[in-house]
């Protein structure tokens, strides 16, 4: 198949997707992720495995852009205005699933490369299943505030979480490596900090030209064009790309607050169309023979990280003195994962893929489990989010 023709099915069969998924009140997204997977070379056989290999360049355009707009969420007015109580919720329920789940899997596997890539990825939190729920009932009120608050932060401590965890986790499958202190943390650190840096660099030189363009499409393209760069020069130097433009999107975001406030409009309808091509293509990914294989390892995987959403944000809204009702149902609202976990699962294929067969093995391994996970957790998930609500009295709307 052509592979412009995959990429143009990929658009129109996930846009079809998301808006029958949307009819049942189930977010767009788990829509594009689905119809992926009926698409996909185990299923219907149309994206086969020859055609995902070629779609990489939007694989890394969308990650660029959803790297970005987690950053652009971090402004400095934000972060002080989300208060103590938010921010000691968000450590303890990143924390809390990221722990849970990678002593968990280190047990089943006895893998510890393997669990620590996992436990970073179960950090994260999925911001459009749980906002459409609120959308839907017109909550207001401390837990939706709190709720909101949390998901437009944890996931940038996931993909922090990711750049240590995948660092690692390259030194123990490289033939030949000798372990060390140094070279377990000295290596992830210089990625992480040269992706900050260079994102930081970047953003500084993009908010310096706003000074001289009046036109919100003139400044989108210098953005985008920010982007691309930031995704090449990361690429060429080995820093995280998702981190690069985390910190670009950050910088921007809070040197030109007003530009990119001109932009959201354009933002918003010019990335939706990457964004269905780029989950539609990753549900084609999912190998649903190897189901069987990772069946007891997804269930503990899903168990452990609902478990320690759940403690540890409930346990961080009592040590920070939260409102009642935050303590109570806060914990129950933070189990939709799909989004950035799903794009970090594709992160694992590209960088893993090519460390031999154990690199290809947990490669497939990554992007099957948290494809299958994502059924559940996205029906469960924006399930309790609502229940929560409506038991909280926040939600105005509850047929």
């Amino acid at each position: 198949m052509d592979i412009i023709l995959a990429i143009g099915l990929a658009s129109i069969l996930g846009f079809v997707g998301g808006k029958l998924f949307s009819r049942v009140k189930i977010p767009a997204v788990t829509g594009w992720v689905i119809m992926g997977v009926l698409m996909g070379c185990s299923v219907a056989g149309v994206f086969s495995q020859e055609i995902l290999s070629r779609t990489g360049i939007i694989s890394d355009l969308a990650l660029g852009f959803i790297a970005f707009s987690i950053g652009e969420e971090l402004t400095l007015s934000n972060l002080r205005r989300l208060g103590k109580s938010v921010a000691v919720m968000v450590l303890c329920e990143a924390f809390g699933a990221f722990f849970l789940v990678t002593v968990s899997t280190l047990i089943l596997t006895g893998k510890l490369y393997q669990a620590l890539l996992l436990g970073a990825i179960s950090s994260a939190t999925a911001p459009a299943a749980t906002v459409m729920v609120i959308q839907e009932v017109r909550a207001k009120g401390d837990l939706t505030t709190a709720i909101l608050s949390i998901v437009a932060i944890d996931d940038a401590i996931a993909l922090i979480l990711y750049a240590f965890a995948s660092s690692i986790a390259k030194l123990f499958i490289s033939p030949g490596t000798s372990f060390s202190f140094l070279s377990v943390f000295l290596k992830p650190t210089e990625e992480i900090l040269g992706a900050l840096v260079l994102g930081l660099g970047i953003g500084v030189v993009v908010s310096f030209s706003s000074r001289w363009i009046r036109s919100s499409v003139d400044f989108f393209v210098i953005v985008v064009s920010g982007i691309l760069i930031n995704i090449g020069i990361s690429n060429s130097l080995g820093f995280s790309e998702l981190l690069a433009n985390m910190s670009l999107g950050m910088t921007i975001a809070n040197f030109s607050p007003r530009h990119i406030r001109r932009i959201s409009n354009i933002w918003g309808s010019s990335t939706v169309i990457l964004y269905i091509m780029f989950f539609c293509l990753a549900g084609a990914h999912l190998n649903v023979k190897v189901i069987s294989q990772i069946g007891i390892l997804g269930l503990v995987y899903t168990g452990m990280r609902m478990v320690g959403k759940f403690l540890g944000a409930s346990f961080g809204a009592k040590i920070s003195g939260a409102p009642r009702v935050v303590q109570k149902y806060v914990g129950l609202s933070l189990f939709p994962q799909v989004g950035v976990a799903l794009a970090l699962a594709v992160v694992v294929g590209r960088d893993f893929g090519a460390y031999g067969p154990e690199g290809r093995y947990l490669a497939t391994l990554v992007i099957n489990l948290l494809l299958f996970t994502t059924v559940i957790t996205e029906i469960i998930g924006p399930y309790l989010t609502r229940w929560s609500l409506i038991k909280a009295g926040e939600a105005s709307k509850t047929s």
